[in-house]
């Protein structure tokens, strides 16, 4: 479990069909609109519907996040207003259920919080000398998951690297294996399977520290994406509340003291691997646990 987080009850959602589309980084998502006969949108309690999306197949690593910070100490920040869903509702980006609040995106009031210098982001970084994955130059970490950076530091990142933030509901979407709903991202055959241990997925007993992204093939979701459960959990953009009702292209964006964490880390059991565990942890919090995976336009 996440030092200082607290864990909710666990919700399902289900949502769309998709393809995959191999990019220079990563294999992302492609997904299609859900809510016909065949292919249900979601629990009754958590309905929901998305549009399509790309999604990272690995989480970001210590080798990517060093040429952001390279950028970030020469100067560049965010736009403000960038990092929206600009796919979505006509340029708006995503919504919040039924009300008329929309996707603000970066606002340039956060740029306080970005680092200016390569030393101050080392110090920020380092936040557990054991656990740790940054180191002040490349070495033997660079193809393992950034962990303790902030929310605000993980969505800069996004932004720079041409996306943004998944939406919890996208995260879930790709975890679950859409309409399979899978209870891990690797459960097939029945999707309900909870078979589990260190071929599938890097939790407490295991590794014993983060591992290279990628490294554990049996455990890849239905699109190829790895990672998804295990080895550090992930940020995602919604504030942490409850679902949206209806959902149509939706995330939380009413403040409240916590940002969502969804899949699970090599620190936890297996019942926090499982995709319908959420998490949550304050957005200006710096967890050794903590990564996170870009989503992008389709």
């Amino acid at each position: 479990m996440v030092p200082g987080a607290v864990c909710s009850p666990r919700i399902h959602s289900r949502l769309g069909t998709t393809t995959n589309v191999r990019t220079a980084d990563s294999v992302s998502v492609k997904v299609a609109r859900c809510g016909t006969a065949k292919s249900p949108c979601g629990l009754k309690s958590s309905p929901a519907t998305v549009s399509s999306f790309r999604l990272d197949r690995f989480e970001a690593t210590v080798g990517r996040f060093r040429r952001y910070v390279a950028a970030s100490s020469a100067g560049w920040v965010p736009a403000d207003g960038s990092g929206k869903h600009t796919h979505l509702n006509g340029g708006k980006g995503l919504s919040q259920g039924s009300s008329n609040v929309q996707e603000p995106g970066w606002d340039s009031a956060w740029n306080s919080n970005l680092a200016k210098s390569r030393a101050v982001w080392t110090g920020n970084l380092s936040c557990e000398p054991t656990y740790q994955t940054w180191t002040s130059s490349a070495g033997a970490n660079e193809e393992r998951p950034i962990v303790c950076e902030t929310w605000f530091e993980a969505a800069a990142f996004c932004i720079w690297d041409g996306g943004f933030l998944p939406s919890e509901a996208e995260w879930n979407y790709a975890a679950s294996g859409g309409e399979e709903q899978r209870a891990y991202p690797w459960s097939k055959n029945p999707s309900t399977s909870t078979t589990v241990d260190c071929d599938y997925g890097n939790y407490a007993g295991c590794e014993g520290t983060t591992a290279k992204v990628g490294g554990l093939p049996q455990g890849d979701g239905r699109w190829g994406h790895a990672d998804l459960s295990g080895n550090a959990w992930e940020w995602n953009t919604d504030w942490y509340q409850a679902y949206p009702t209806p959902c149509t292209d939706c995330a939380r964006f009413a403040p409240t003291s916590s940002r969502v964490i969804r899949g699970g880390s090599v620190y936890d059991d297996t019942s926090y691997l499982l995709v319908s565990t959420r998490n949550n942890i304050p957005p200006f919090n710096r967890n050794y646990v903590v990564g996170f995976r870009c989503a992008r336009t389709p």
